[in-house]
């Protein structure tokens, strides 16, 4: 099985305080891994460990064998779309691509690419301070895309969407792991993330879960929701 995100005894401490304690499991290729956690669970931390924005202060999160620094075109291996990444306002969608397609070191074409795939082709010429909340969120998604990496990392990436998006949403990132590529989502929308993940992790500040979907569902008679509770009641 090839593994294209690894967290390995991943620790982070900020003064007294421990974020994320002994954080191990594999994003294989393929595989859609869902993180959840209530809030100051630590999955932040978890996603920044793996970007390369948090240091551990003990184990190790690697992309593809190595951390995400080292990368030397992070881009084109790993699309990232985290909380927080904002995008000028004055900017339109289309040149906000096109500053992450220089970036990224991969050819103007992209940009287009990625307008169709996010659906905003009709929209690429209008500044993003006009965007609505899902518009903004589909362009986050399109910047994570524009290198063609071969892995997603996604910070509630269903937030904001209509019905609409959210359909656009599961069928994307199926087809993205049909192709071979791999994503690690982070959602507190745990019916929706039931419709698209194949892996579950459950964290609080520790693991407290992490295995196939179907494993954690039949731990909840069959509901993600209600094994997700359990499993927060039982750790207590």
């Amino acid at each position: 099985m090839t593994i294209h995100a690894s967290f390995e005894g991943f620790t982070k401490r900020r003064g007294k305080r421990l974020t994320v304690e002994d954080l191990t499991f594999d994003v294989p290729a393929g595989r859609v891994v869902g993180l959840i956690g209530p809030n100051g669970a630590g999955k932040s931390t978890a996603l920044g460990g793996l970007t390369g924005l948090v240091e551990a202060t003990s184990g190790r999160a690697t992309v593809f064998g190595t951390a995400y620094r080292s990368l030397k075109r992070p881009a084109v291996h790993v699309g990232v779309n985290l909380d927080g990444m904002e995008v000028e306002p004055g900017l339109t969608g289309r040149r906000h691509l096109q500053i992450c397609q220089l970036a990224a070191g991969v050819s103007r074409e992209n940009v287009e690419r990625v307008l169709e795939i996010v659906d905003l082709a009709a929209h690429a010429d209008r500044k993003v301070r006009d965007y609505s909340l899902g518009m903004k969120q589909r362009l986050g998604i399109a910047s994570a895309v524009i290198g063609n990496p071969r892995l997603l990392v996604l910070d509630e990436p269903a937030n904001g969407l209509d019905p609409a998006g959210i359909v656009w949403l599961r069928g994307f990132l199926r087809r993205f792991a049909e192709s071979g590529g791999s994503a690690l989502v982070s959602s507190h929308q745990l019916m929706e993330l039931e419709q698209i993940a194949h892996d579950v992790v459950i964290l609080k500040q520790r693991t407290l879960f992490q295995g196939p979907l179907e494993q954690v569902k039949a731990l909840g008679g069959g509901s993600l929701e209600s094994a997700y509770f359990k499993i927060l009641a039982d750790a207590q």
